[in-house]
């Protein structure tokens, strides 16, 4: 299949995951902790009268300040962000109009772009890319109905949640090992953003929403289409082409606004179940800890109780699918040669580093994969198309990179990572330097390669 690649980064940049301060609507503040007061305090309420407070000024103003921080690429009408940025004319007028459409009921969504990134292994992911309009939309709803479902939500959820990060999700997985739990179920969800079944979805939802016309937004972009890259055409009888459009059975698009809320909404009957009366948290002293499809169950002991309960709950009940060949269970983390890899990390027990018999302790590092992918960047970054880049603006733009890396990367035993990868780095670098002059580095008197780099501001991990 052809297929329109995309970088990481930027892909990312369309899930909205940056919010920005409410502090300039405070009316909308207010108002979102009025929701979420009354759904804590009553489990069982569910909310009719929501969608005018989707149309209202400030939520869409402060919906548009989300979309437009966050970035991102076109959708399938290629408006860009930039373009109704352009002006406070045109950022006006693009509010009113759309504040027209919802408060009329005539708004509907549009096709979504697909796309394809790169993903670890080598294979390719689809990302769904809503146009702007439609992306405004759907975090102007976003922000009405996540404080309702936040005070329903698990503490052993943590992906995409305000004020969670991986970086709780580890430490919790860390703690649980530390407690003893040393028998791990590592699940991996086949396919999960594109097979979660819309009719099982709105039930999640209907739990606590039954406002129709908040509902109509959510089905609209259930089952919006999906436009193809270019390449994907099918050719008509006039020889011209045509993208190919496939309408969606089941699935949230991945890179929607609102669909890693959705994905939460669909799992936290899972974590719900999981900590209920006959759930393996109270007859196996279990935790689950899942950042979005991503988690991972560690006990003393999982045997096939466990993983029958498991697999009854996820498949038949919430109809995904487990993908068994690279869904594994760790009987002993301690033993010798095992490792979880979760969310970039490794968990491990490692021997004593003096030596002692008997010793180990339990180690958290960047995993083989992670390292190698960023090296994989790294040379990717310092290829051939860089050679007329000025050096000061090369490694800016690197170190910002490494930045970021180096900011993730900073749980647990990280030195020795964070040193493999500043020698590869100048390793690079200086592979870089030779191809784009005649001069050789290691000319006599003159300065070295490696305090050149570091006088022009390469940082050390």
């Amino acid at each position: 299949m052809m297929n329109d690649p995309m970088t990481e980064q930027a892909a990312a940049a369309i899930e909205c995951r940056i919010e920005v301060s409410l502090a300039q609507w405070p009316a909308l503040r207010a108002l979102r902790e009025k929701l979420g007061h009354k759904a804590k305090e009553e489990k069982r309420f569910r909310f009719f009268s929501l969608y005018s407070h989707i149309w209202r000024p400030d939520t869409l103003e402060a919906a548009w300040a989300t979309v437009r921080r966050n970035g991102g690429a076109p959708g399938v009408d290629q408006v860009r962000i930039e373009d109704i940025a352009a002006s406070p004319e045109k950022e006006a007028a693009f509010l009113a109009d759309l504040q027209k459409q919802l408060r009329e009921k005539t708004y509907r969504a549009s096709a979504v772009r697909r796309v394809y990134i790169p993903k670890a292994n080598g294979k390719l992911r689809p990302l769904g890319i809503p146009t702007i309009t439609d992306r405004v939309v759907q975090a102007a709803v976003k922000l009405i109905i996540e404080p309702i479902f936040e005070a329903d939500f698990v503490d052993c959820s943590h992906g995409f949640r305000p004020g969670r990060s991986a970086h709780d999700a580890l430490k919790s997985v860390e703690q649980s090992v530390r407690e003893g739990r040393h028998a791990v179920y590592d699940a991996d969800l086949a396919g999960y953003f594109d097979t979660i079944p819309h009719d099982k979805l709105i039930a999640g939802v209907r739990q606590r929403v039954v406002d129709g016309g908040v509902l109509g937004l959510i089905r609209q972009w259930l089952n919006a289409p999906a436009v193809e890259p270019p390449p994907e055409r099918k050719t008509n009888q006039t020889g011209q082409g045509t993208p190919l459009v496939e309408r969606r059975k089941a699935g949230t698009p991945q890179g929607g606004v609102l669909s890693p809320l959705l994905a939460n909404i669909h799992l936290h009957w899972f974590d719900r179940a999981f900590h209920g009366k006959e759930g393996p948290a109270q007859w196996a002293n279990a935790r689950l800890v899942r950042y979005a499809d991503d988690f991972v169950i560690v006990a003393r002991y999982i045997g096939p109780r466990m993983t029958t309960w498991i697999e009854e709950r996820i498949e038949e009940r919430l109809g995904l699918e487990i993908n068994r060949e690279k869904t594994r269970t760790i009987p002993d983390l301690k033993a010798d040669g095992e490792k979880l890899d979760f969310l970039g990390y490794s968990l491990r027990y490692a021997h004593d580093q003096y030596g002692r018999k008997g010793k180990k302790y339990l180690s958290l590092e960047p995993s083989a994969a992670s390292r190698k992918r960023q090296r994989g960047k790294v040379r990717d970054f310092l290829g051939p198309q860089q050679s007329h880049t000025p050096l000061p603006v090369l490694i800016g733009n690197l170190n910002r990179r490494l930045r970021g890396w180096g900011n993730y990367f900073k749980l647990g035993y990280h030195r020795e990572a964070c040193r493999e990868m500043n020698s590869y780095v100048r390793y690079r670098l200086t592979k870089h330097l030779k191809r784009r002059s005649q001069r050789h580095w290691k000319a006599r008197g003159e300065m070295s390669a490696y305090e050149h780099l570091n006088k022009m501001g390469l940082i050390i991990l």
